[in-house]
């Protein structure tokens, strides 16, 4: 529909695939500019290619890629077809189940393997391996099948998956109330002082990076939302250090937040800038070492180690441990040898 040579929104013609409402302290940006602040993995030829196709709507208008976004603004993108993420399709993929019973099942997610399609990650998804596996999964609130939590891509680990909606409610539950039980293994970069310790801080999006997450204190404390990671050292190693961190929430990025906050940002996270040497010495023998760590372990040393919930049928309470993953193990092995080679 035009009017004034503007074409208008229409519910029944086009389907939302993002949405977002500039906040009151937004300055004026270009949307196009705007977007990509908020859609990970969006190049900027790809949302100004959206912007020509007249996918781009603000306050329900049309607008071209050098729009200029104001506080209060309700930027979307519109396409004829539905979000690919909601496209879901079985996939033969091939799942590590730990435990099933008629009720859930435990899997170990390996790193690389995203949990649910979303932008960029349409395909090999853990939920595309859930839909071929198994038919009938209870929908979170989120409308995914038999999710109960997530990890993120590159973290390997423990997850439980519904497989009733008396499950999904109770397994939910567990988790919103705290009553779940999850322990990670995290090498995190330096000298860890403290033999254990607590990480108070709400965690909310990053307000100039918005691919990362930040922890709000002080002044905007009334920010983000509350998160709380316990964490005890396994093992000091020299210039890094293997932990063991309890969460008693559980926010995108939880660990690797709070560990970058206190200033042990993990080991390989590329994200929030553990992909390059952080602690250690100057020399080129050294930083060769560190590259070689990398290659072993090409992703965050993160690994959800412990997974523990009361069954929702026979009230049982359960505990799962899976072993870390061999690119982490190795990578763990070379820097207990290094650390001991430095101590002789």
């Amino acid at each position: 529909m035009k009017v004034n040579n503007e074409v208008l929104l229409e519910d029944d013609d086009l389907f939302e695939h993002h949405s977002f409402i500039a906040a009151q302290s937004q300055s004026p940006l270009r949307v196009d500019k705007f977007i990509m602040n908020f859609v990970e993995n969006a190049s900027r030829n790809k949302i100004q290619a959206a912007a020509k196709e007249g996918a781009i709507f603000v306050n329900d208008v049309v607008v071209k890629s050098n729009y200029k976004v104001k506080p209060g603004d309700r930027v979307q993108v519109m396409f004829a077809h539905p979000p690919y993420e909601n496209l879901l399709v079985p996939e033969d993929i091939p799942l590590d189940i730990v435990f099933e019973d008629d009720h859930l099942m435990v899997v170990n997610k390996p790193a690389g393997m995203v949990v649910h399609p979303g932008h960029g990650n349409y395909s090999g998804t853990l939920i595309n391996a859930l839909l071929y596996h198994f038919k009938g999964l209870p929908l979170n609130s989120d409308n995914r099948p038999g999710l109960v939590h997530r990890i993120d891509k590159d973290t390997s680990g423990l997850l439980v998956i519904a497989k009733t909606e008396a499950a999904m409610t109770h397994l939910a539950r567990q988790f919103f109330d705290k009553s779940s039980e999850r322990t990670y293994t995290a090498l995190v970069w330096g000298a860890v002082s403290e033999e254990k310790g607590t990480i108070v801080g709400n965690i909310g999006r990053h307000p100039k990076n918005r691919l990362q997450n930040t922890v709000f204190l002080d002044d905007d404390a009334d920010k983000g939302k509350p998160a709380i990671t316990h964490y005890q050292i396994q093992e000091k190693l020299g210039y890094v250090t293997l932990l063991t961190c309890k969460l008693e929430t559980g926010r995108t990025h939880q660990i690797r937040v709070h560990m970058k906050h206190i200033g042990h940002t993990l080991f390989n996270d590329a994200r929030y800038g553990g992909d390059v040497v952080l602690k250690g010495t100057t020399f080129s023998k050294y930083k060769q070492f560190v590259q070689n760590c990398f290659n072993v372990l090409p992703r965050q040393g993160l690994h959800a180690q412990t997974l523990g919930f009361t069954h929702p049928d026979t009230g049982e309470y359960m505990s799962f441990t899976t072993p870390l993953p061999e690119d982490m193990a190795c990578c763990i092995e070379k820097w207990r040898g290094y650390a001991t080679h430095a101590q002789m």
